[in-house]
């Protein structure tokens, strides 16, 4: 009796322990691409925005950021903001 499958007799020899591998690479591949695309698409990502991404607040915010609006003009529009949806934020001007 040989060791890895009866190698010389016939078998597969060492390469019975490629498709072992072989299939672990399978399935951490899968996992891999269901965590990039299917799993995280729920709760957004870098690479996938999410809908407040595209929200009035996120992006007055990412204009005051860019140096478009002055810091008058984000108050301004932000009191605005507030008065046609409510609350948006916790922070704001005293």
């Amino acid at each position: 009796m040989e060791t890895l499958a009866n190698w010389g007799g016939g078998g597969p020899g060492p390469w019975i322990l490629f498709f072992p591998l072989i299939w672990a690479v399978v399935v951490f591949g899968g996992i891999r691409l269901l965590r990039r695309t299917a799993w995280r698409g729920r709760g957004g990502g870098p690479w996938r925005p999410t809908a407040g991404d595209n929200s009035p607040l996120a992006v007055l915010g990412r204009r005051f950021a860019a140096g478009e609006i002055d810091e008058e003009e984000y108050w301004r529009r932000m009191s605005v903001l507030e008065e046609h949806f409510g609350r948006i934020g916790k922070g704001g001007p005293a």
